[in-house]
């Protein structure tokens, strides 16, 4: 393992405003629109989640590698986010059950980071102009030079993601002989998703972003999941028409994050791009169908658009965001549709949700 906790790095903004620190992981530069995470833990979740694809990170918490890299942990089989930008970069770590160090395991997967950064400066900046590209350097220190390079970076807005980050082939997960078997269309999926789908005694084959709805009923599932991922949702007409498929065939089915903005969509509800996004293990959600409150892990960038869904006469809101008031849920009236905007599976966050999976399996087996 290589020491560059004294070398420096340069961090430089959209707009223009640059933040000096020091080099964290590979030593290297890299793009992507930066985003900030609430959470105080679960950063290695956070590292392998495919909805962070293209995204650098900037993590509130002021501790990142204290408790190491564990292989368990993982949410995918890789580093997804594009960059990390954190307050204290902690080589050294205790935890008896880790594998390894964050710069081993930075280094093994090519992710460059910069550390040092007052963040708290960072996201409030973030917070208050909105959602930006950024570019991380510890190999160049020009800023100049680095601003010319960010000016080619490709918005968010309008990007298809998912193909970059689903499977390529489809496999399986969970007991053969289980009593319910779904159909799971990888948008970006993460792993503990389909962890609690089997703790559900439920069987599921994960197809390729890109399957059509006959190349999954062949294999006579019960019902369908939509799962998370990364990118604008409405670039992704092939997902959409999918969905709309699902639902013409009077199919169950289930989708979170990605998968809740891509059911609306395939029902006529636009999305857009959110100032900032919900990224974190602490927000609160009410369901407004049961009448109580979650706290929920959330990761998204793009959102529903509610005025869409109030002027709807197919779509119903299940869930708002007691933060903002955004829309965190819906269903299809007279269909066994339904979808969220965060994270049941709580990887990282609280288990409030995941009373979600439970609903699924009861509503396919109604």
């Amino acid at each position: 393992m290589t020491n560059y906790s004294k070398l420096p790095a340069v961090l430089v903004l959209e707009d223009g405003t640059v933040y000096h620190g020091k080099a964290a992981g590979k030593i290297g530069t890299t793009t992507g629109e930066i985003c900030f995470n609430t959470g105080t833990t679960g950063y290695q979740e956070i590292f392998t989640d495919p909805s962070y694809f293209g995204q650098i990170m900037v993590t509130t918490n002021a501790h990142i590698g204290n408790y190491g890299i564990d292989q368990d942990d993982e949410e995918s089989n890789k580093i997804q986010i594009a960059g990390l930008v954190c307050k204290n970069y902690n080589i050294n770590y205790s935890r008896k059950m880790a594998d390894t160090s964050i710069q081993n395991y930075f280094e093994q997967g090519n992710l460059i980071g910069i550390s040092d950064i007052d963040t708290r400066s960072l996201v409030r900046h973030i917070r208050d102009k909105g959602a930006m590209n950024a570019i991380i350097s510890s190999e160049n220190l020009d800023v100049e030079e680095l601003k010319a390079q960010l000016a080619q970076v490709p918005s968010m807005d309008g990007l298809e993601l998912s193909s970059s980050v689903t499977t390529t082939e489809p496999y399986f997960y969970g007991d053969e002989g289980a009593p319910t078997r779904i159909a799971v269309l990888d948008l970006g999926i993460k792993k503990n998703i389909l962890r609690n789908f089997d703790s559900r005694q439920v069987y599921a084959k994960i197809f390729p972003a890109k399957s059509t709805f006959a190349q999954m009923e062949e294999w006579n599932p019960d019902g369908y999941f939509i799962s998370n991922g990364p990118g604008d949702p409405a670039a992704m007409d092939y997902a959409i028409d999918t969905v709309k498929q699902i639902l013409d065939a009077e199919k169950p089915m289930f989708g979170i994050c990605l998968g809740h903005q891509i059911l609306a969509l395939a029902n006529g509800i636009r999305t857009s791009k959110m100032f900032n996004g919900h990224r974190g293990i602490n927000h609160p959600v009410k369901n407004i169908i049961k009448n109580h409150c979650e706290i929920t892990s959330q990761n998204h960038g793009f959102g529903v658009i509610r005025e869409d869904i109030e002027s709807s006469p197919v779509i119903e809101v299940t869930h708002i965001n007691l933060n903002d008031n955004s829309i965190e849920g819906i269903r299809v009236k007279d269909k066994k549709a339904f979808s969220v905007q965060y994270h049941p599976e709580s990887s990282p966050g609280p288990h409030d949700s995941r009373y979600l999976f439970d609903d699924f399996v009861a509503m396919i087996k109604e």
